[in-house]
């Protein structure tokens, strides 16, 4: 498997996993029975909560563009020192946007998101 596939793999892995904090807060907050149903007048969950499931969220809707990218780099055989620098680099800056957004820190939020978006402008610019 390429560099650029093994890193799509752990972006992957971490996107599947970032639901669980924030799910776990709603349990404990609204308890198991209102957590998996409907309530009318549900509880707020934590704003800690809140802000990791913006960031899951986020995750997911740029997993979309990077993961397809990458697939079609791999499809055209493209693969040198940029897109593997840009494809791990990607994955720290997914993995910090989630840890930064949730603790709700503005500025670090914002430049770890902007290092990713590069990260993909890159991988987009190894296509033409």
């Amino acid at each position: 498997m390429s560099a650029e596939l093994t890193s799509l793999t752990w972006v992957i892995a971490l996107t599947a996993v970032l639901w669980v904090p924030y799910i776990l807060n709603t349990i404990m907050v609204r308890g198991l029975i209102d957590a998996v149903g409907y309530p009318a007048d549900p509880k707020p969950i934590a704003p800690w909560a809140a802000r990791a499931k913006a960031a899951h969220y986020n995750a997911v809707e740029n997993l979309v563009v990077f993961a397809s990218l990458v697939l079609i780099l791999n499809a055209l055989g493209i693969s040198n020192e940029t897109t593997v620098m840009a494809c791990k680099i990607y994955f720290w800056t997914r993995l910090v946007h989630f840890f930064v957004y949730t603790a709700g820190i503005p500025w670090l939020r914002t430049l770890s998101f902007a290092v990713g978006w590069f990260c993909v402008v890159a991988l987009l610019v190894q296509l033409f």
